[in-house]
């Protein structure tokens, strides 16, 4: 049996597995989300795509595996924007704020599929549930050591590290499961703006505040 993380295809070439799955994959995202994942077929899912039934089948076994693929991307995409943001930042507070504006982004970037994470992940089989529970602790744990390195430099008072950043994650996701409430209200910029003074700014200790202050002022000066 294959490993719960693996996708097996019938398709040798790397590049064109890649270009051929994201087609289909985007389709059923866009389906998934709008109808529902057991109510929609493969046969919906090439229509959308403007592919055959039998191309599907090159590159999924099944529609466990379109959806299980579509999930892990969101889970990759943070475990590689999120370093990649804080990369060069020295300061804990800025990688802090840094990595909760990444993981906004990418969740602005995959609306559907995050929306789709939180509907559909009982829908697979149980390893690759687990599969997706450990992503998600690893992407958790990015953000909670930018967290301890606040904590730890005293610009963040001590704090229940791990809840506080399942207040970060669900506030990113909210971004997502109610764009139609928060879309008209604020930009993306703005919505990250606001996150940093609900969820980092009340918990910093005097040293923080200052820190904030400088790194705000080095922000509008950039």
């Amino acid at each position: 049996m294959s490993s719960p993380g693996s996708v097996e295809s019938a398709v040798a070439d790397p590049k064109l597995v890649e270009e051929r799955r994201e087609q289909i994959v985007k389709a059923a995202t866009k389906l998934f989300s709008e109808q529902g994942y057991y109510l929609t077929t493969i046969q919906d899912i090439a229509r959308e795509a403007g592919i055959s039934v039998g191309l599907i089948y090159q590159y999924f076994k099944d529609k466990d595996d379109v959806l299980f693929l579509t999930l892990k991307l969101v889970l990759e995409t943070y475990e590689k924007v999120i370093p990649a943001a804080i990369e060069g930042a020295e300061h804990p507070l800025e990688r802090l704020c840094l990595a909760i504006g990444a993981y906004c982004r990418v969740v602005d970037r995959l609306r559907d599929a995050t929306v789709l994470t939180y509907r559909s992940t009982k829908s697979l089989r149980a390893d690759r549930r687990t599969f997706i529970k450990e992503g998600e602790t690893r992407t958790n744990r990015m953000l909670e050591g930018c967290l301890r390195a606040a904590i730890a430099a005293g610009h963040v008072r001590p704090i229940n590290d791990s809840l506080l950043v399942y207040q970060y994650v669900l506030y990113s996701h909210a971004w997502a499961l109610k764009q139609w409430a928060l879309r008209g209200r604020y930009s993306l910029e703005d919505y990250v703006e606001e996150g940093i003074k609900l969820l980092v700014e009340p918990f910093l200790t005097e040293k923080g505040r200052a820190a904030m202050a400088r790194l705000k002022r080095k922000r509008r000066v950039a």
